[in-house]
């Protein structure tokens, strides 16, 4: 096991790595910008290491800073938290290159999910099901239109390199994909750097369910139930919960089941989630592949009893994984709400405004249960 490990993030999930690591009896290393010398994450490490100006371009996206900061401080390896350089499978491969641990996936893993063309050929290969469309990049307009006709509207116009509901648009008619296609491309090509676009059917009265795995080098790979996302604001999530109060145990089985055959498809270490869409009739399909701990990733801790950050190191130590597929629990409901705030007098706008109190409640909940470790 490690004795010492650099969290390559900063806030509440920095805190949260650092809190599983203490309980570990791992010390922890913890980087900071300008702007986070007095953090929380900063107070909370063992150790803290600066890397440079406030902008995260300049700091946290900084891969040679942070390996390097690993070395000084004689860190075996590196967890990337959410964010910043978690899917960064150049990022990734670099740190094993150095001779270090990343608590995560192998970076051919990130570089076979990153992509969702590429992603979606690889999940149909493995027997996953795939929303009815075409993966490969369109050329143009009118062969968008020709093929949205084909599939049958409505459909999901979507720029392959896409998140957070940019490069997506929904067409109900050949005028709305013609000008969907456009739009869709120069909002991708603007705020991706990559033009790619694809389309496929859009699921009417759609539900976003997603499937956490966790995976050890050994082969093993299991589901830790779902979790339902279907509350979203502007295409973020919003409400996350689990389990999902909707889907059947006969439709968990099959969605948990197709996760993992895809997770084991790219050979798939640590922590990760398969995230599908599924419409009324509980028909579900695959949307992508996240190769990284996600920010609700505590409800799921707290109806399985599991710590999936303790996994994702232990794993990354190269143990295998302590439980199969029939010991997961499901006991409880969890909920996690995102804060949002935003301006009406500015067409709603996000807008964090200024926080002049906050109380939170007292936490009685960690992993089903268990005392939550204290700082």
């Amino acid at each position: 096991m490690f004795t010492k490990i650099l969290i390559a993030n900063r806030g509440e999930i920095a805190c949260r790595v650092i809190l599983t690591a203490r309980k570990m009896g791992i010390q922890t290393v913890a980087v900071y910008s300008d702007a986070d010398k007095d953090a929380r994450h900063v107070e909370l490490a063992d150790e803290a290491v600066h890397i440079g100006p406030a902008p995260s371009r300049d700091s946290y996206l900084q891969a040679d800073r942070i390996i390097a900061a690993a070395k000084q401080t004689g860190a075996q390896a590196i967890h990337p938290g959410y964010g910043f350089l978690s899917e960064n499978a150049g990022f990734a491969r670099r740190v094993e290159e150095e001779g270090l641990v990343f608590i995560g996936p192998k970076h051919y893993s990130i570089a076979a999910m990153g992509d969702k063309i590429e992603s979606k050929k690889l999940a149909g290969a493995a027997g996953v099901n795939c929303i009815p469309g075409v993966n490969d990049a369109i050329e143009t307009a009118e062969k968008a239109v020709e093929i949205a006709k084909g599939i049958g509207y409505p459909v999901m116009i979507k720029a392959s390199a896409g998140g957070g509901g940019k490069g997506l648009r929904v067409a109900f008619n050949d005028k709305e994909a013609l000008e969907g296609f456009t739009s869709c491309r120069n909002e991708a090509r603007n705020s991706f750097g990559d033009d790619r676009v694809f389309i496929e059917k859009f699921v009417e009265e759609p539900r976003h369910i997603e499937i956490q795995l966790i995976g050890d080098s050994h082969g093993n790979v299991i589901y830790l139930n779902e979790r339902e996302c279907s509350i979203q604001r502007r295409h973020q999530k919003v409400i996350e919960e689990a389990p999902s109060p909707f889907i059947s145990e006969a439709t968990r089985k099959a969605m948990g089941e197709q996760a993992v055959a895809l997770a084991k498809a790219v050979k798939y270490e640590s922590a990760g989630t398969v995230e599908f869409v599924v419409g009324k009739d509980q028909s579900f399909y695959f949307l992508e592949m996240n190769t990284r701990l996600q920010v609700e990733h505590p409800v799921t801790e707290c109806i399985t009893g599991l710590d999936l950050v303790e996994l994702m190191i232990r794993v990354a130590a190269g143990e295998k994984l302590p439980l199969a597929q029939k010991d997961v629990q499901r006991k409880g409901w969890a909920i996690e709400c995102r804060i949002n705030a935003e301006d009406p007098f500015r067409n709603f706008l996000p807008s964090t405004g200024r926080l002049v109190r906050f109380q939170p409640p007292r936490e009685t909940m960690f992993a089903a249960g268990e005392p939550s470790p204290q700082p």
